[in-house]
């Protein structure tokens, strides 16, 4: 049986979120494999593709063998390969799968205009879009050990993401192990078991004692961090995340967290714990400390020559303007 009886075709891989995209272009394939178990993957850029290569990558074999054609970063699709695949949507070839990997963008018409045009072809479609919230990689992960068979509570979450950081690879790996080790429920005591040490120097730490005015802690964190390779983007996303987070919540006032949440789009123990943090500072201060972390993100992608340096001294400005309060 051809794999495209049981199988969708086409399929259109939206977003840039690396770890994401690879796992939907894996989905397509094991989808085929499961119909045929020989099926081939084949994996092109388009900006090296010619409309001449993509007919014979398509074209139907004299075996009869299933395959998996993969167009990478479709964005920079060039308008004649763009009418060719499109053409190619409207009758497609038993046991051939097309996949297109495109990040939403694309400088060129053809690019930025193939998405819809796939979507109107009758892509199946995966969206793989960035995660930068911080309440969406909460959700992912929830959803990661949702996906391992087991459950995690919030302040699990709370304490696998400051354990861990921001890198959904790290999170992925650290929620499969956490619940094969954990036999299904992984909650705040069993992250700080499996990650004991690594939690109390990650960005966060460094965040929250430096927010709360504790320099000496905060030095200390931040140094250690930068000894067992935290990355320096890292430890400035959580400091303007702190910062960000106690801003949003004093200017919600002194609400109920459970009620506030729903309204803030975090969960409550964020809320609560921003709220305390939030008695030291005043409107002022966290105007100020807006600014420092804008500067330090700035600092840590390339504007600063030493992005160690950088980051020690937006947590000691940090600390003097809370100290000013």
């Amino acid at each position: 049986m051809p794999a495209t009886a049981t199988t969708p075709s086409l399929h259109l891989v939206l977003g840039d979120e690396e770890l994401l995209v690879e796992r939907a272009v894996r989905a397509a394939l094991d989808a085929v494999r499961q119909v045929d178990p020989a099926a081939e993957l084949t994996r092109r850029k388009v900006s090296e593709l010619t409309v001449g290569e993509l007919s014979e990558l398509v074209s139907p074999s004299l075996f009869s063998e299933g395959r998996v054609i993969v167009l990478e970063s479709g964005q920079d699709i060039a308008q004649e390969l763009a009418d060719a695949v499109l053409d190619y949507a409207q009758r497609p070839e038993d046991g051939v799968v097309l996949v297109v990997v495109h990040t939403g963008g694309g400088r060129g018409k053809a690019g930025k205009a193939l998405p819809a045009a796939l979507r109107k072809a009758g892509a199946e479609i995966t969206e793989c879009a960035k995660i930068t919230k911080p309440a969406e990689r909460e959700a992912f992960v929830r959803n990661e050990v949702r996906r391992a068979g087991g459950r995690i509570d919030p302040a699990g979450v709370a304490a696998l993401i400051d354990a861990v950081g921001s890198d959904l690879r790290e999170l992925a790996s650290a929620a499969a192990q956490l619940v094969a080790d954990s036999g299904g429920t992984v909650d705040q005591q069993a992250v700080r078991r499996y990650h004991r040490g690594r939690a109390d120097v990650t960005g966060f730490a460094v965040a929250e004692r430096a927010v709360a005015g504790d320099r000496a802690a905060a030095l200390e964190s931040m140094r250690w961090a930068m000894q067992i390779g935290v990355p320096h983007v890292l430890v400035a996303d959580a400091l303007a995340d702190a910062v960000r987070t106690i801003a949003r919540v004093s200017a919600a006032g002194r609400g109920n967290p459970n009620q506030l949440a729903g309204e803030l789009g975090m969960p409550p123990w964020k809320v609560r714990k921003a709220q305390g943090q939030a008695r030291g500072w005043t409107s002022a201060g966290l105007a100020e400390a807006m600014g420092i972390v804008a500067r330090v993100n700035a600092e840590v992608k390339g504007a600063a020559a030493d992005p160690s340096y950088a980051l020690e001294r937006a947590v000691l400005d940090l600390v003097s303007v809370r100290e000013k309060n």
